[in-house]
């Protein structure tokens, strides 16, 4: 039986991003000051932001985090998949905090167990606890949280394995109740169409990205089901499109658009990135 420890060590710094604190610090900044954003209004609520290693997706992220750069929020709600399969449909970490080299992200485990209730009542289903996980794509969101908000923040980390609707709009309903008296910026970390000509994927993430700006989780889903869009966290858009619905959210923006051969030149087999606010 692994042991469970209280801080959940980083198993991808060093690789999807740099292990030492400096260095990592730096490229984050570069990321963010090097984004220019479009016009952007009212109060940010949420962020859609790529999860790929920061060489290949880091430029677009910048562009989601410069939204939030030195604001202050009480909670971070990351909602990402899980690529690794485990038999649950929405599962927590089990530890108390995330490591990464830029230090520690305390984990709100009371907000958990009261959301937790919830999500059970309304939605049916439990969010399983889970340790010694290697999900990248919500721990690569930490860093460029640490970089561009002013304070430390709770965290509230929620893995996503259901498609189903009604499990995604009952547990969004359920989260949002026990936010409402939060200030609270929700991030759903995704990347878009895998190993497509860049042609190819360009066409493919402009169907996804019109679903998401058009704040349509139930687009969203669709696009992701009838294979004219791609996002591998379809299910955690969904979730946070219907979370940011509930606290009053009303427009999506695009940001920053790109792909992977960007930064590696190779255009034959490419990842999607797209970065978006939510504001109300």
């Amino acid at each position: 039986m692994n042991t469970i420890h209280s801080i959940r060590p980083s198993p991808i710094a060093g690789s999807w991003y740099p292990a030492n604190a400096e260095v990592l610090a730096a490229e984050i900044s570069k990321y963010i000051e090097g984004a220019t954003l479009p016009k952007v209004t009212g109060d940010v609520i949420g962020l859609i932001a790529p999860h790929a290693g920061y060489f290949y997706s880091g430029t677009t992220a910048g562009y989601a985090y410069r939204c939030v750069q030195g604001n202050k929020f009480d909670v971070c709600a990351v909602f990402s998949p899980l690529h690794d399969y485990l038999p649950y449909d929405l599962m927590t970490s089990a530890h108390e905090a995330y490591g990464t080299p830029l230090g520690q992200v305390k984990i709100d485990h009371e907000l958990i167990d009261l959301i937790s209730k919830k999500i059970e009542e309304r939605a049916g289903v439990s969010l399983q606890h889970i340790a010694n996980d290697r999900e990248h794509s919500l721990e690569i969101q930490l860093p460029f949280l640490q970089k561009a908000l002013m304070n430390p923040f709770w965290l509230l980390p929620v893995m996503v394995r259901t498609h189903d609707p009604f499990t995604l709009k009952s547990t969004a309903e359920a989260i949002s109740d026990g936010l409402k008296s939060r200030k609270v910026l929700l991030i759903a970390s995704t990347d878009l169409s895998h190993f497509y000509t860049e042609s190819e994927a360009n066409e493919l993430d402009a169907v996804m990205l019109k679903q998401m700006m058009s704040f349509s989780p139930e687009g969203v889903l669709k696009a992701e089901r009838s294979g004219t869009g791609f996002a591998c966290g379809a299910g955690a858009v969904a979730l946070m499109l219907w979370t940011a619905r509930f606290l009053g959210a009303e427009r999506v923006t695009l940001l920053h658009h790109s792909t992977s051969a960007d930064a590696s030149g190779d255009s034959s087999r490419v990842v999607g990135y797209g970065a978006l606010v939510v504001t109300r």
